[in-house]
């Protein structure tokens, strides 16, 4: 909802950023440009820090070393800063899970970016924004008036979703969306992520371990390993770097399956229809 609107080629830049805990390096180094209007997927192995670094980007970790831009704006660490108030509300984040508020509804977990940032906003319009947020996410309108509880676990993703959309962001952050989720289910939420991203020209920063939805949505792919990001690009040029984890990975059983999957789905769309 902010009136500014980023512009440049990178709205997410982090350069030599460390993070450490208790003496044990997660990043060291790691630097990594995202492109706008682009759905990066993040991938690496357990305790490669895939999640710490989205939550360094959004200001929940802070690092020991480095520097982070966030639609041109340097995060310092300051929640109080105007600036990073005004950035933090052009983002939506999607935690695993849907972290939703077990006492609110639907509607009002979707308002509560909304009372945080825009308190002048009437009760009214509030409402709408919400209702329609919900029904952006795919969910049925009843949903809105339901508990967390009383959702199955892909409702309760979409109901993050409809709150990580509520105040129109530029950037969506993803953290493991379809984790979780049956086949169909997964496939069907990849699919609302394309669509939300082309309509709405989102940059969108996914975090995730499915090879089908690295093949399906993402534009390219950054790989965090030794520490840092080894490789950023699409898939067919990371199957040219000879590094073990990116050929384990993306060479391994499950990723031939994957590309197999989609080869075989393209082949189908490209069949001409027989009842014509």
């Amino acid at each position: 909802m902010s009136e500014a609107h980023y512009t440049g080629d990178y709205p997410i830049v982090v350069e030599g950023l460390v993070n450490a805990f208790d003496g044990h390096v997660i990043h060291q180094d790691l630097s990594l440009k995202v492109r706008r209007g682009e759905i990066l997927g993040v991938v690496g192995g357990s305790g490669s820090g895939k999640s710490v670094l989205m939550r360094s980007i959004i200001g929940l970790q802070h690092p020991a070393a480095g520097s982070i831009d966030v639609l041109g704006q340097p995060m310092t660490g300051n929640p109080a800063s105007p600036d990073e108030i005004d950035v933090r509300s052009r983002w939506g984040v999607l935690f695993q899970g849907g972290a939703l508020f077990s006492t609110l509804t639907v509607a009002e977990n979707v308002e509560v970016p909304l009372r945080e940032f825009y308190p002048e906003i009437d009760d009214t319009l509030r409402h709408e924004i919400a209702r329609y947020k919900v029904m952006l996410s795919g969910l049925p309108p009843e949903a809105a008036a339901k508990f967390p509880s009383e959702l199955s676990g892909g409702m309760r993703k979409r109901a993050g979703l409809a709150r990580a959309l509520a105040l129109d962001p530029e950037l969506l952050f993803l953290d493991e969306p379809t984790a979780g989720l049956d086949p169909i289910g997964a496939a069907a939420f990849d699919a609302l992520t394309r669509a939300l991203q082309d309509t709405l020209g989102l940059t969108v920063f996914l975090i995730t371990h499915d090879l089908d939805t690295l093949y399906e949505i993402c534009d390219r792919v950054a790989v965090l390993a030794d520490k840092r990001v080894i490789a950023v690009g699409t898939i067919p040029e990371l199957l040219q770097i000879d590094h073990p984890w990116i050929q384990e990975y993306f060479n391994g059983p499950r990723g031939r399956a994957a590309d197999a999957a989609r080869h075989r789905a393209k082949a189908m769309d490209n069949q001409p229809d027989r009842g014509a």
